[in-house]
């Protein structure tokens, strides 16, 4: 399979902190990828540096887009590494409450539209040509993810579970080859899990879309995943299938007191 992201030897310092201490991971095409490890490990540091809201102290990110050039993102802006093709979703959900839930995919499509500030001014044919666009391909992401009937719904009055949901919606629309999801299964039921669980794995098979997920519930990540990477104070301490990891003693005594075998 097809490397679509390398990360090499990446250190992050924050003063005389190491958050994340010379770590690799390797993602290849079409594969779901969990990175795990207890509070504090530096995971989600770690998605901050690939999505360019921090730059590594070193090492070096490379991405190979499916349909583009291989190229080292170490340094860019979260918008340009976006419409590079990585997309994430956050710890904490952060939707536009006041906005619908059409107008938040909406956003997101946004995000790697070719209409400037003077088309947005003056609205020409071409621009409204987009926007036209834009609604449909949104409200067909909605549909993809089961939450058409709530359009029109204000996105602080849908569900929890339809809150999770719809920041994926969001991420999607701005065509990734590698989505990143922070804790996406933090704060739901367990039938809202199973719903997720069928969602990421819909993403992958239909969309075409290879997942790197940082998730607390062993369970889901567990059934998902094909390999996975564990992080403990911001170094790897064991990488391996979800059977590997179970039995790697290293990852049990660093999740010592927690259930890593669900």
């Amino acid at each position: 399979m097809k490397p679509i992201l390398e990360v090499k030897n990446m250190t992050m310092d924050f003063g005389g902190l190491r958050a994340i201490d010379s770590l690799d991971i390797t993602i290849n095409q079409g594969e779901i990828i969990a990175l795990i490890g207890p509070n504090g490990a530096g995971k989600t540091t770690f998605f901050n540096c690939i999505t360019g809201i921090y730059t590594p102290t070193s090492g070096d990110i490379h991405i190979s887009p499916p349909h583009g050039e291989p190229q080292r993102i170490n340094g860019l802006k979260p918008n340009v590494i976006t419409k590079k093709g990585l997309a994430r979703t956050f710890q904490n959900i952060r939707l536009f409450t006041s906005m619908t839930v059409l107008e938040n995919v909406m956003i997101g499509c946004h995000a790697v539209t070719k209409a400037g500030v003077l088309g947005a001014i003056f609205r020409g044919p071409a621009t409204k040509a987009e926007e036209s666009r834009i609604v449909e391909k949104s409200y067909s992401i909605l549909e993809k993810m089961g939450l058409a009937r709530y359009v029109n719904d204000l996105a602080v009055n849908l569900p929890y579970g339809a809150q999770r949901r719809l920041e994926i919606a969001r991420a999607m629309a701005t065509d990734p080859f590698l989505l990143l999801l922070d804790e996406p299964a933090a704060g739901m039921n367990p039938q809202e899990t199973r719903a997720l669980d069928e969602l990421i794995l819909r993403l992958r098979d239909r969309e075409g879309v290879a997942i790197l997920l940082i998730e607390h519930d062993m369970k889901l990540v567990m059934s998902l995943s094909e390999k996975i990477y564990v992080v403990d104070y911001g170094k790897k301490i064991g990488e391996g299938t979800p059977e590997e990891i179970r039995n790697n003693p290293a990852v049990i005594k660093a999740y010592l007191g927690e259930e890593i075998d669900a």
